[in-house]
């Protein structure tokens, strides 16, 4: 694969042309064990034919676009393993930051989706495989960007860098995240998800509007208050009370 990206030291880069999940990939990998398939390795793909994203539903994964997988083996709680989904959040929208032309608007959609002028341009995708101690075994950070396609058919709007008229290469991205990522990991690593929420917020999309929250066993509806500090969504549901959301796809507005 050509050119070579340039990543930090921190990373083992498994570069393939094509793969079916480089989740799954990157699983299969790290199920081999530390020595084989140590913490930082990163399966990068030029195609998905089977990407993946929430909750089982298919990825589309043509090429053009970027698709990575990062293998990490954090000596922390399954609890605190989920902030590793901040952490790239704030890599992803900071990475965009170097790369994009100016005016680009860029925000953080709860958990774990990147809007571009307020419409899906990437999400990540986070897996856990606990060890027999409760502590995760493995953790893998997937992430897809519309670099260049992006479907037309999604329920919250969608759209790519190519259809807001800027080109952004697959290799410049994969170098720019990489190094926003080992900042952002770093300091987490230090001090955990809450000194990193602050940062996160102010990236966030939504916070103080009216949404919708839907879950698995039906919908929410009230004010985006706030993050608190487990990274778990503060709804205002008024004379309810407020209800902490720790999972759901959130609609603005209201749908």
């Amino acid at each position: 694969m050509s050119p070579n990206p340039k990543l930090p030291a921190a990373y083992n880069l498994i570069a393939l042309e094509t793969v079916g999940s480089t989740n799954a990939e990157a699983r299969r990998l790290a199920e081999q064990g530390e020595d084989a398939t140590p913490d930082g390795t990163l399966v990068w793909a030029l195609e998905q034919t089977e990407g993946r994203g929430r909750r089982g539903r298919d990825w589309e994964s043509p090429r053009g676009n970027f698709y990575s997988s990062l293998v990490l083996r954090p000596e922390v709680s399954m609890a605190e393993a989920a902030g590793l989904g901040f952490v790239a959040g704030l890599a992803v929208f900071d990475t965009i930051g170097e790369l994009a032309e100016p005016g680009y608007q860029v925000q953080l959609k709860w958990p774990n989706d990147i809007l571009l002028f307020e419409k899906k341009v990437g999400g990540m995708l986070l897996e856990a495989q606990a060890g027999t101690d409760g502590m995760p075994e493995f953790v893998i950070l997937g992430l897809g960007v519309n670099l260049a396609h992006h479907p037309s058919d999604t329920e919250f709007p969608a759209t790519s860098f190519v259809s807001e008229n800027m080109a952004i290469p697959d290799v410049m991205f994969l170098e720019a995240y990489a190094r926003h990522f080992l900042q952002w990991v770093s300091r987490w690593v230090d001090g955990g998800l809450t000194p990193l929420l602050p940062e996160w917020r102010w990236r966030a999309a939504g916070i103080g509007e009216a949404i919708t929250v839907r879950l698995e066993n039906g919908t929410l509806e009230g004010t985006f208050k706030n993050i608190d500090d487990t990274g778990a969504l503060v709804l205002d549901q008024g004379d309810a009370g407020t209800r902490l959301v720790t999972a759901g796809d959130v609609f603005f507005g209201g749908i």
